[in-house]
């Protein structure tokens, strides 16, 4: 006789897909893609610098925002908060592409940055209800790659000839596909679904936590000034583009963090991936790292990023296996938290040292991770 368990583990690949999907649409189009077009923002609406972090702050209050509520949300249902955040983020992307004036436009970044912060709770959830055991890490992980390749696919965008209101505009059209596939591919959970609870009781959330912000505060810097610090190296435009799409595509391998855990530990895959972490970011600290140089650096970031979220995904259910939503919304507040705080910072410091030495100093920082080999620092073994 096939166990209920064993029953969830069938097709776990499609759930993995489709969840990837709208993680895809709510980060690469309508959370990251905002940095990309930055410079037609500003002509369009006249904004000043201030202008436009005023903006991103309103992403970052709408990412906010659907953490919070993902975990009363994905309790009750964690399809329909999948659901929801893809119809979100493609709300707050129609909205952009249609405003003529800035507040309308605020507003949609708002939705946009909502429905990101409401689907990887809701996409944990899911899995959790939906994938037996013995796939759950991959499908976890896997799952988590969709940023990557959301990343990808908008990398070339800025390079387009037609206006951003186009662009935004096939990103809504994208959107609304996304977010119809998984409204009609994504599993409803039986009544009795339950995430088993015994091994989990007990691990707190703290260093689940602090790994999280220290995700934020040594990613910052590349997220926000590594384009500017490859142009200052002697990198053009067309470079960067190509280093940004590296990112995404080389996130993709992030999806082999699942199975790596299951066979070496959560821990020491943890510890391994924070090390090529540290060299990704080092390598822009270099005086002039060269395309190939640059293209290296965005491959470890790219991958070891997506492989860190993923890993923080497993800690978190980990720490709450009856509820992962809440887990991962501790973890991704905390990775946003560091966020926030570390790119102002990184600013300054720039100012004054360099970025050079500001990516040298968030690889050293990065190493600090090194601190999880302590068992009241690292991840629970079971």
């Amino acid at each position: 006789m096939v166990s209920g368990t064993e029953e969830k583990t069938t097709g776990w690949w499609s759930v993995a897909a489709a969840g990837a999907g709208v993680i895809a649409l709510c980060y690469g189009f309508a959370r990251y893609a905002y940095g990309l077009f930055v410079p037609r923002f500003s002509e369009t609406f006249g904004l000043t610098t201030t202008g436009v972090g005023v903006l991103g702050g309103l992403s970052t209050a709408g990412y906010g925002l659907g953490l919070l509520v993902s975990p009363a949300t994905s309790r009750r249902s964690a399809r329909r908060t999948v659901i929801l955040a893809g119809a979100s983020a493609t709300l707050g992307l129609a909205l952009m592409a249609a405003a003529a004036g800035v507040v309308v436009f605020g507003a949609g970044i708002v939705l946009a940055g909502t429905g990101a912060g409401l689907v990887s709770p809701g996409v944990a959830q899911l899995i959790g209800e939906t994938v037996g055991p013995r796939a759950r890490a991959g499908a976890q992980t896997w799952a988590n790659t969709g940023t990557g390749l959301g990343l990808a696919a908008s990398a070339f965008t800025p390079l387009l000839a037609f206006g951003w209101p186009a662009i935004w505009w096939t990103f809504a059209v994208l959107g609304v596909g996304v977010t119809l596939l998984a409204w009609r591919t994504l599993p409803r959970p039986p009544a009795s679904a339950e995430v088993p609870a015994a091994s989990g009781r007990g691990h707190t959330p703290v260093p689940l936590v602090v790994n999280s912000v220290l995700i934020g505060v040594t990613s910052a810097p590349y997220w926000t000034f590594s384009s500017s610090r490859l142009a200052e190296a002697g990198l053009g435009p067309v470079a960067a583009t190509w280093c940004w799409a590296t990112i995404g595509v080389a996130g993709l391998f992030g999806g082999l963090a699942g199975r790596a855990a299951g066979r070496a530990g959560l821990r020491t895959v943890n510890l391994a991936t924070w090390t090529l972490a540290a060299a990704g970011i080092a390598l822009l600290a270099l005086p002039c790292p060269g395309v190939a140089g640059a293209l290296l650096s965005s491959a470890l970031f790219g991958s070891t990023y997506m492989a860190l979220t993923g890993l923080c995904i497993l800690w978190a259910a980990r720490v709450f296996p009856d509820r992962p939503a809440r887990g991962v919304t501790w973890s991704f507040a905390g990775l946003g938290a560091g966020q926030t705080v570390a790119s102002p910072l990184a600013g300054a410091a720039a100012a004054g040292i360099g970025s050079a030495a500001v990516f040298g100093l968030a690889a050293l920082v990065a190493l600090t991770a090194w601190s999880q080999l302590h068992h009241r620092f690292g991840p629970p073994s079971e």
